[in-house]
């Protein structure tokens, strides 16, 4: 009996048929690369060089494009989506004037370390060079003002280009990147291939610290006596706000957050001191004059912190911890330099000193301090002209709007206010243009801020003539059901250029009066514009203040109103100043903490 033959093997499976990539044109490309990026909102403009993607946009539903009314509004809208939310921002122009006009908000996102994404059209890649209608060299313009820019004029780039942009803005100090686009690459198609091979030479971010250099901190930090931890926007960027209370707390160490760090530590935790630096509280200002030791966190020794640079801190040591190796020693000689993410340095910095043996002896510290805050509390004198005091008017917006409310505020003395007279406790509750002072930033951000976070309360608080600069983004706001409050204080001129003409020019007031509400008896008179009409030909409502008793109805009504934006006119004294002061070029010991007054420390 014979066996059964052996079964016949079975036939080796036919190998898997990969799909072919798909064929997409440049600008579906750039659509389809955002989409993988996890980018949902866009800010943009369209033009002649940049339609054949603004094409494509408008046939995809997965990204919200938010139709500006200039361009700057678009690169400051979506600054604030950024600030507010710690995402990636993504604005878009056509070329020449197009993306000139995003060139302010782009320097605005370098100085303030903004991740942002700007994508501009560029003219045919045959007519570059040649003076074409609306050409302009975009990428050669921001390459001093942007973390890296690109020209791409293949389709077959964009995913590899858009994927290293994004890495690009949100890794190491984060900030914007500009991708150019040509028409013809945005027409001519190419296999999309994703993810891409992103190749990036001499690009890594040192993220984590040498542990050398960290146990070098913890022990100037446990031996000091009058240390200071010096806070900057850094911190707020590296979502490093819970190791900062932790570390605090450890160390007791008193605690100063910068214009750009506001709400990186709670105001009202005890060891908080206020904002340092030209309109700084006198303790925050003092302290890190008197300190023996400065722990910089994600701070790079701005010159409004500093004051004259020669004569600042003399006798501390530093700790300088920044991810931008080029901020480090730049201003100030660190002692201990730190490269790293905030967040992983301070944490080690934690460990390291939990190790130390000897626990810090402060005490006497603390009570030179404490004196500092009695003898120069944080406050302002009523106007004497009978007009609002703008100080309580963003107190009370403040108070009535708590601390889960987002603020943006424009640039000059209501900036300087709004830091000072509302009470931050979280992270990204604070927007503003801090290294480049961009007067009109307030309105967009707000703008953008709404679109990331629409279910926070956002206000706008403005000045006279930053409102006049980007107000038309209300027609934005309206269209697309964006209900941003804005709180105009109208002195009816350019406030800050205003008291330095008062207090440094003779009170030669020349060429700063906006003729925009003064008050005659009870009544506003030379309003040019009526910021009240204005606001309401945008589809807003508009409220007019100019009696103390209405204040907080006015806010209240601000805050119910959600079915359109809110303009809130506060007619406030133009006499007032913002206090305290370091006149530029002088030491911060010459902080003064009112008009003609002796420099706090001479008092002492």
């Amino acid at each position: 009996m014979t066996a059964d033959p052996a079964p016949a093997p079975a036939p080796a499976p036919a190998p898997a048929k990969r799909d072919s990539p798909p064929i997409l044109t440049g600008s579906g490309q750039v659509l389809a690369s955002l989409e993988k990026l996890g980018v949902t909102d866009v800010f943009g403009l369209p033009g002649g060089a940049i339609m054949p993607f603004y094409d494509e946009l408008m046939a995809q539903t997965s990204i919200r494009h938010i139709l500006v009314r200039h361009e700057q509004g678009a690169g400051h809208a979506a600054e604030g989506y950024a600030s507010a939310s710690g995402k990636i921002g993504v604005c878009i122009a056509t070329s020449g004037p197009g993306a000139t006009n995003l060139v302010t908000a782009i320097a605005d996102a370098y100085m303030d370390s903004v991740p942002l994404l700007a994508i501009t059209g560029q003219v045919f890649s045959t007519l570059m060079g040649s003076d074409a209608f609306q050409e302009v060299d975009i990428t050669g313009i921001t390459m001093p003002i942007t973390k890296h820019s690109f020209l791409i004029t293949d389709p077959a780039q964009v995913p590899a280009t858009i994927a290293a942009a994004y890495h690009i803005a949100t890794t190491g100090r984060p900030g914007p990147v500009l991708v150019d686009i040509t028409k013809d690459a945005q027409q001519n198609s190419a296999p999309f291939i994703w993810p891409p091979k992103v190749e990036l030479p001499g690009y890594r971010p040192v993220t984590k610290a040498h542990g050398k250099q960290i146990l070098a901190a913890a022990e100037l930090l446990a031996t000091a006596q009058r240390p200071v931890l010096y806070v900057g926007g850094g911190v707020v960027r590296a979502e490093a706000s819970a190791e900062l209370l932790k570390l605090a707390e450890l160390t007791g160490a008193p605690v100063v957050t910068t214009l750009m760090a506001r709400g990186a530590f709670p105001d009202s935790h005890r060891q908080h001191l206020g904002m340092p630096g030209m309109h700084g509280s006198v303790p925050a200002v003092l302290a890190l004059q008197e300190s023996d030791l400065i722990v910089s966190l994600g701070a790079r020794f701005d010159d409004r912190v500093t004051g004259k640079v020669a004569d600042f801190a003399p006798h501390a040591k530093v700790v300088h911890v920044d991810i931008d190796p080029a901020e480090i020693g730049k201003i100030r000689h660190a002692d201990v330099p730190i490269v790293g993410d905030a967040r992983d340095v301070i944490a080690d910095i934690i460990d390291a000193f939990e190790q130390q043996a000897l626990t810090p002896d402060i005490a006497e510290w603390w009570t030179r301090l404490e004196q500092l805050r009695v003898n120069y509390p944080l406050g302002y004198t009523e106007p004497e002209d009978g007009l609002l005091s703008p100080q309580h008017v963003i107190e009370r917006i403040g108070q009535l709007s708590g601390p889960d409310a987002v603020y943006a505020a424009g640039v000059g003395q209501h900036q300087m206010w709004a830091a000072q007279f509302v009470s931050y406790e979280r992270p990204h509750a604070w927007l503003n243009s801090g290294g480049a002072g961009t007067m009109g930033y307030a309105v967009p951000a707000a703008m953008g801020a709404k679109v990331a976070q629409p279910e926070r309360l956002v206000w706008a608080i403005d000045g006279d003539g930053c409102f006049q600069m980007t107000n038309q983004e209300l027609a934005t706001c309206t269209i697309n059901d964006i209900p941003i409050k804005v709180a105009i204080i109208n002195n009816s001129s350019l406030g800050m250029v205003r008291q330095w003409q008062t207090l440094f020019y003779d009170g030669r007031h020349s060429f700063t009066d906006l003729n925009t509400g003064h008050l005659d008896g009870q009544n506003v008179t030379r309003m040019v514009p009526d910021f009240v009409k204005l606001a309401e030909a945008y589809g807003a409502l508009g409220i007019r203040v100019t009696k103390k008793e209405e204040i907080d109805a006015a806010i209240k009504l601000a805050i119910e109103t959600n079915d359109r934006p809110v303009v809130i006119d506060f007619v406030v004294s133009r006499d007032a100043m913002v206090w305290p002061m370091v006149p530029q070029g002088v030491g911060n010991s010459q902080v003064q903490y009112a008009r003609d007054h002796a420099p706090a420390w001479e008092e002492e």
